[in-house]
């Protein structure tokens, strides 16, 4: 039992001294080092890591980290130089960016108190423009025209959707926000705007908007849309109105649409047009024989007293006024077609998702301004008049200038 526990003291003292040998011959070669770092003094620089090296390795932060061969250390220099120009440019370079950007910023900002205090100015009635609505509540909108206000509550977004104003990419965003569609190739919500069919964004079925707001809450309904108007930033996009009955005219009947030719085009034709006869079934038929709606004939459709008294406006020239409610809906950002591109951008900074997505590049709708006069040269000069009257809220409310060269030329 004695040899037994001699033989156990004499191990452990054996492995005593080989680890001790170990640690002072490490400690002779730089290999391992049990000294504490030591901060260097204040006012003397830190030792530059080695070439190669990672920032926090043992060469890059002990004391004893080998000096670089004279010969390298002009060229070392050198790039470093080089290095803190560069840095020092990009630095320049993000502060004038900054800058411009808060200088622009600025500028919108302006921008949008300018089109806000407009829409207050017509609606509270000191620019003598009357409308139907102007001095309604909300709460005496029926449930039916709230159609257009989609409501996002994860981001606490409402959008007022106005057809022929970029909504097909703005309710593309909406559709990416609200995680209401799936993408078939890869089972999950889209993330990306410009991926989102646009043939699919316009079911309905994908947008909770405040019509839908009876079915799913009752009598709790109107409530929730006076809460959700409070806190919510609510936003629309407009176009010149005159443009827009252009862009919707070229849309819709330049070119076979089954459903807007049997339901528009054929009365427009019927109407105005001195159709003798019956009229082609289909509008694939009516354009192979030549027959279809002018713009002519499309103005004195919108201007017949009949036209509304079968059937409210399509939403494709119902005016802005009566889509959006601007007069019962306080909006936070107001964009225009003609600046959308900065427009969406500063949008989407103050809907704080610029982190999230980008506003759509698609192709834009190519109906230009400059067209207005050319379009509007075969209408005689009492319906162009008249045509004004019927837009003139719209024109007014969004700050479009009256075209007097259009109605006088």
């Amino acid at each position: 039992m004695g040899t037994w526990r001699g033989l156990r003291v004499a191990f452990a003292l054996g492995s005593l001294l080989m680890i001790l040998l170990i640690i002072v011959y490490w400690d002779d070669v730089g290999g391992f080092n049990l000294h504490p770092l030591q901060e260097p003094r204040r006012g003397s620089p830190r030792p530059r890591p080695t070439a190669g090296a990672p920032v926090g390795s043992p060469s890059s932060s002990s004391p004893a980290a080998p000096t670089a061969a004279p010969s390298a250390t002009p060229a070392l220099e050198e790039r470093g130089g080089a290095a803190e120009a560069h840095t020092g440019h990009q630095g320049r370079a993000r502060q004038v960016e900054r800058t411009e950007e808060t200088r622009g910023d600025a500028e919108g900002d302006r921008e949008q108190e300018a089109r806000k205090q407009r829409i207050m100015d017509v609606c509270s009635g000191q620019d003598a423009v009357e409308f139907p609505g102007r001095t309604r509540a909300f709460e005496q909108i029926p449930n039916r025209e709230l159609d257009h206000l989609i409501v996002d509550d994860t981001h606490q977004i409402i959008y007022c959707y106005v057809p022929k104003v970029a909504c097909t990419n703005w309710k593309r965003v909406m559709v990416v926000l609200s995680q209401s569609l799936i993408s078939p190739s890869s089972g999950k919500p889209y993330t990306d705007p410009e991926a989102v069919p646009p043939d699919l964004v316009h079911n309905s079925s994908l947008h909770l908007t405040f019509a839908k707001f009876w079915r799913h809450y009752g009598s709790l309904s109107r409530h929730l849309m006076a809460l959700k108007l409070q806190h919510y930033t609510k936003f629309l996009f407009v176009r010149d109105p005159f443009v827009r009955l252009i862009s919707a005219f070229r849309n819709k009947f330049g070119r076979p649409n089954e459903d807007f030719y049997k339901q528009f085009g054929s009365v427009m034709l019927r109407r105005f047009g001195n159709a003798s006869g019956a009229l082609p079934e289909t509008a694939a038929e009516a354009f192979a024989a030549g027959i279809k709606p002018t713009f002519r004939q499309f103005i004195a459709y919108l201007l017949d007293p009949e036209t509304e008294s079968e059937s409210v406006f399509n939403e494709h020239w119902r005016q802005v006024y009566r889509l959006c409610h601007p007069c019962q809906v306080k909006y936070d950002f107001i964009g225009r077609l003609e600046t959308l591109e900065t427009d969406a951008q500063r949008l989407l900074r103050l809907l704080e998702v610029d982190g999230l997505l980008r506003f759509p590049s698609g192709a834009r709708n190519r109906t230009a301004a400059s067209w207005e006069r050319d379009w509007f040269a075969q209408i005689p000069e009492a319906m162009r008049r008249e045509l004004y009257e019927l837009y003139e809220p719209d024109f007014e409310m969004f700050g479009y200038p009256k075209p007097d060269g259009t109605l006088h030329q």
